[in-house]
């Protein structure tokens, strides 16, 4: 384990978890990497010993942010009113979470996008009286049109690329399916805003698409989830403000450098959600590449790192990757920071004990990932009438969560099948689901537990 401490940024540490043990001819080496950041005072709302919370920071302290909350008002958002209402409380709730100093707007978003407050593209820095503005310009909003939400997203991204700060975030709450725009439009606005800012999206209610929300949060390395009483909204809001309070440092990469003849099989995150980073690798010189981790505050996450090694004979031993923290120089002139370091290792033994033993963590976090693939597979194969199919895949599903501890998961289960032995994985789809215990399922299918220590 190696770290970094510096005034301005986190203290970050990196702890390798594997079985480094092959047997001869054995290639796959598999690692848990966990990191840790002591920084912000947030740890997915859990504070870490000796944090400060983020109430502690006093105007204009912590990090510079800025910060666009993007809200539907679309048609749909009038059924019923008190949608409305509830949207624009949590806009409110979540505007008084703003810490005092940040840089924000406030975003309407139909089929077109417009900045309600300030506006002209400009950003409001948070203080009592803009804080009070805002809320007042929140009154005035009203349900009417489409819903496209990649203009919302260039939108945000024009108004925070304008800042100059260390932590830009969006914020994006939709009811509806993004019917005014093609999915391509979409997929394009997101390419463009990533590596940009972070966003949190939330989907109200249940006629929203549940693939177009996580994918949202996916690519902008966010949270996703469902608020399916839109009397939720202004807690949620606040916790989602808070935690984006609590980021201290952004645009922090997992580099990951491999010697001469080693493949990447892939890179994930694990904990606290399951997201495959495989695919967003960025090079960063001879056999080296970075996988986008987004901001930090006071948390700790964990990634499993698949590679697959050269052969070699009993006894023989090699490094098999190097896993750093980077940190990139904010001016783009001079060289990263390298925030902390950690090594993963294989060494072959006839020793068949050792090499057929399968670390907890890295045991632990396979099944985590295979217990979000099932719960998707179920619920596609329940949608389109495979109910042999979807059976098989959530009773899966249901055994993984219980032999995993994964209680929260367990219950969502519960709600879509009957479960006759939770051990086996025995169970029974439920003749009626309602749409949001089903949504909500899907939408938490990601969320995983740690490793019991």
């Amino acid at each position: 384990m190696a770290n970094f401490s510096k005034s301005n940024v986190p203290q970050f540490s990196v702890e390798v978890y594997q079985n480094a043990f092959l047997p001869e001819g054995g290639r796959e080496v598999n690692a848990i990497v966990t990191v840790t950041s002591t920084g912000g005072g947030t740890t997915g709302g859990i504070p870490l010993a000796g944090s400060a919370p983020v109430a502690a920071y006093g105007p204009g302290q912590g990090p510079d942010a800025a910060v666009v909350l993007m809200v539907d008002c679309s048609g749909s958002m009038d059924y019923p009113p008190t949608k409305m209402r509830n949207a624009r409380d949590a806009t409110a709730a979540a505007i008084d979470a703003l810490r005092e100093g940040t840089r924000f707007a406030v975003v309407a978003g139909t089929h077109v996008a417009k900045d309600v407050y300030p506006g002209n593209g400009r950003l409001a820095v948070a203080d009592q009286q803009t804080k009070a503005e805002a809320k007042n310009a929140l009154r005035k909003l009203s349900a009417g049109g489409g819903t496209a939400i990649g203009t919302w997203l260039r939108l945000a991204d024009r108004l925070l690329g304008a800042a100059e700060v260390d932590i830009r975030h969006g914020i994006l709450l939709t009811d509806g399916r993004n019917e005014h725009e093609a999915p391509e439009d979409l997929r394009a606005a997101l390419d463009s805003c990533a590596g940009r800012f972070t966003c949190d999206a939330r989907g109200v209610g249940t006629d929203w698409e549940v693939k177009e929300v996580t994918g949202i949060a996916a690519a902008l390395l966010g949270t996703a989830d469902i608020v399916a009483d839109p009397a939720g909204l202004a807690a949620d809001f606040t916790r989602m403000m808070e935690n984006a309070m609590g980021k201290e440092v952004a645009d922090v990469a997992l580099r990951l450098w491999t010697p001469v003849g080693v493949e990447i099989r892939f890179v994930k995150q694990v904990a606290p959600t399951v997201a495959d980073l495989t695919g967003r690798r960025t090079e960063a010189g001879p056999r080296a590449g970075d996988y986008p981790t987004g901001s930090w505050g006071d948390e700790s996450r964990d990634y499993h790192v698949c590679v697959l090694v050269p052969e070699a004979g009993i006894g023989q031993e090699m490094l098999a990757a190097r896993v750093s923290l980077i940190l990139p120089d904010p001016s783009g002139a001079g060289a990263p920071q390298t925030l902390s370091q950690g090594l993963v290792r294989a060494v072959w033994t006839d020793d068949m004990v050792a090499s057929t033993s399968i670390n907890p963590q890295v045991a632990h976090y396979t099944g985590q990932a295979e217990l979000a693939q099932v719960i998707q597979q179920g619920l596609d194969a329940r949608k389109s009438g495979d109910f042999d199919g979807a059976t098989a895949k959530l009773g899966r599903a249901v055994q993984l969560a219980s032999a995993s501890g994964n209680q929260d998961t367990a219950k969502l289960l519960s709600k879509v099948v009957d479960v006759v032995d939770a051990a086996t994985g025995t169970v029974r789809l439920k003749a009626k689901v309602a749409e949001a215990d089903e949504m909500t399922l899907e939408t938490r299918s990601t969320k995983t537990v740690r490793v019991k220590k």
